[in-house]
């Protein structure tokens, strides 16, 4: 399933080494309903932030965001709605949540009309239920989700949502302290193939492939740390 995360390739076109395709594919679809892909990235990201250096395994702080993909045409019905800029974009809208390292404790997709006020009530439910909520205080989200919504994500999940953004469009790219590492999560993401449009008919299997994505980011970063350092070697 990695592997088709990362290439892209259908499934028919799996390689046998893996085993018959049939047999794959009812397995991600079986781990895709029974949310066993967030469980291993709850666990996964714990790992992480044990890795940084974290002294707690939940954080304080989430920041969550949005990311328009638009819709493969597959020619059947799915759960692809119009959303974006005047509804012109037709696909799906991955919520992602990250803390304050950088890598994702959630991921879910919502139809693109959703809006941003229901797609950060959506991901809080989410986070919730894995568990991952029992010290978090501080929810950063961007400017799409309204100010009276806010106040009311944070009455009803018991913490405090921050709306941060510009006020003005920017001339240059002006990053914003803690919010731009879920912008950095949503580009890492990208790299996936499978995740290049939306390419699935269900929000199961497409949440499915985004949790997969943000495992195998996790598995790759807890790599890195293992190995340490790069080692320099001067040329005598």
């Amino acid at each position: 399933m990695l592997y088709i995360s990362q290439t892209g390739c259908q499934w028919r076109y799996l390689p046998e080494s893996f085993g018959p395709w049939t047999r794959v594919w009812s397995q991600f679809r079986r781990w895709s309903r029974n949310g066993t892909w967030a469980c291993a990235l709850t666990v996964l990201h714990t790992a992480a932030r044990r890795a940084n250096g974290r002294a707690e395994a939940r954080p304080s702080m989430v920041v969550i965001d949005t990311h328009l993909a638009r819709g493969a045409s597959s020619g059947g019905a799915t759960f692809h709605d119009r959303g974006g800029p005047y509804g012109r974009t037709k696909g799906a809208k991955r919520v992602v949540a990250v803390d304050v390292t950088g890598l994702p404790l959630g991921a879910l997709v919502v139809p693109a009309s959703t809006h941003e006020n229901r797609a950060s009530d959506l991901m809080l439910e989410h986070l919730a239920d894995q568990d991952v909520t029992g010290r978090l205080e501080l929810v950063l989200v961007d400017r799409g989700v309204t100010a009276a919504a806010g106040r009311n994500l944070g009455r009803a999940h018991g913490v405090e949502v921050r709306r941060v953004g510009w006020e003005d469009k920017q001339p240059v790219f002006r990053p914003i302290r803690h919010a731009w590492r879920v912008e950095v999560a949503h580009g890492r993401l990208g790299r996936a193939r499978r995740l290049a449009k939306s390419f699935e008919n269900t929000t199961a299997s497409a949440t499915g492939w985004l949790q997969i994505a943000c495992v195998a980011t996790t598995l790759r970063h807890l790599s890195a740390v293992a190995e340490g350092p790069p080692t320099v070697r001067i040329a005598e």
